[in-house]
């Protein structure tokens, strides 16, 4: 049987500090995993190792919504909610990285004051520039690395744009997406694509002169659902709740449970865990190869060239793929 990796006393000792719950060093390991450079990813490797063991027993929960829709405060009140029962509830936000400057609007702390205040609770910003659908790099493993630190809930925020949805429905076990009442059409945003990822649709500022709105939002997001749903027992169920208020939060998470719960029982669950795993491997696999092209400087150095070509029309597309792939190495020819 081959021996275990010896793991360096620095990665040992970071582990040790994470699985004694140590927030600092949690963000430490978090900082560690969604670096670039190649001798901290050799690094974070390590640590995931050490740590795998304790990992996946949380109950992971995707959440997305349409603009406007108070994903935040949202999370805020249902982190609330949850910490008050008991629970230690992780926040991974994923923010919206500017495709010009690479910065990033790290404000989800100044949005969730109640959790941002909460010990049994723990937020973590990550800027999503260059990743598809806004989905932070790092996000999976700094979820794995939360659950080794003890949190029992994973909230893991998308900005809600283009495949984003689909990402974090990738990585959590219940995907739940945030929808507004009244916002013209109570369809607005709402598309196939969502629906067949969405495991519950909840309407928000369900509060006040909104309430029989939301509650007309909810019946058109059902019909929507049962034409779209091809196994009626499988169809999202549609929930109210108000942000504000905290009212109907409690049923909001008893739905996320019963969900999770089915899925436990069916093997569904196992089944889907086990998919996304591998899902995960080969994202990591196309990741290694784009970063082989922009660390190769003869690679590099005709991309523009090939860009060019293909732009004025001189060159196919797929002919431009074929140079790079045998410049990578990919290529039989």
């Amino acid at each position: 049987m081959p021996k275990a990796p010896r793991v360096s006393p620095d990665i040992a000792e970071l582990a040790r500090k994470v699985l004694a719950r140590d927030r600092a060093a949690l963000a430490r390991a978090i900082t560690l995993v969604e670096s670039k450079k190649s001798e901290h990813r050799t690094r974070a490797q390590e640590l995931l190792r050490e740590l795998l063991p304790e990992t996946g027993k949380a109950i992971r929960v995707g959440i997305s919504g349409v603009p406007g829709v108070g994903k935040s405060t949202s999370i805020d009140t249902l982190g609330s909610h949850l910490t008050a029962a008991g629970h230690r509830v992780a926040v991974l936000a994923v923010d919206p990285s500017s495709t010009k400057t690479g910065g990033s609007i790290l404000g989800d702390k100044t949005r969730m004051q109640r959790l941002s205040a909460d010990e049994s609770a723990f937020i973590r910003p990550s800027p999503s520039a260059g990743t598809l659908g806004g989905v932070a790099a790092r996000t999976r493993e700094s979820m794995l690395l939360c659950e080794a630190a003890g949190y029992d809930v994973i909230l893991v925020e998308t900005v809600g744009i283009g495949q984003s949805e689909v990402a974090v429905a990738s990585m959590t076990d219940v995907f739940l997406v945030l929808m507004l009442p009244g916002a013209g059409d109570e369809l607005q945003g709402i598309k196939k694509g969502i629906l067949e990822v969405a495991d519950i649709i909840a309407v928000n500022k369900a509060d006040g002169d909104n309430l029989p709105r939301a509650r007309a939002a909810a019946s058109a997001l059902k019909a929507a659902i049962h034409i779209f749903s091809p196994d009626q027992n499988e169809a999202a169920p549609v929930l109210t709740y108000s942000a504000l208020t905290g009212d109907g939060i409690g049923g909001l998470w008893e739905a996320v449970i019963a969900h999770r719960t089915r899925q436990q029982k069916s093997g569904k669950l196992a089944e889907k865990r086990r998919t996304q795993e591998i899902k995960w491997m080969w994202t990591l696999v196309e990741e290694r190869f784009q970063e082989r092209i922009r660390s190769d400087a003869k690679i590099r150095a005709r991309i523009p060239a090939l860009e060019k070509a293909v732009a004025d029309g001189k060159l196919p597309p797929a002919m431009a793929a074929d140079e790079l792939a045998q410049l990578i190495g990919l290529s039989d020819e």
